[in-house]
């Protein structure tokens, strides 16, 4: 399966009346989980973060290519 880079947030038994209001609830949601935190106390959870997910996926395929893409025009 290749690796999905459409939005396809979404969150079970919420409707949404707006395509981007999934991703405004993950960008949220992002946001405070960085809040109050220092610099090095952010990079360290965004790594917990990445590597829990990373499991959940759990296709190295798909991580490869994710690390691909993500580091395009970087």
């Amino acid at each position: 399966m290749p690796l999905n880079t459409q939005p396809n947030f979404s969150e079970a038994g919420r409707r949404y009346f707006q395509a981007y209001t999934p991703g405004d609830d993950f960008y949220e949601a992002l946001i405070e989980m960085h809040r109050d935190l220092s610099d090095e106390q952010s990079a360290r959870v965004n790594a917990r973060l990445i590597l829990l997910l990373a499991n959940h996926i759990g296709d190295i395929a798909i991580l490869r290519d994710a690390m691909r893409i993500a580091r395009e025009g970087v």
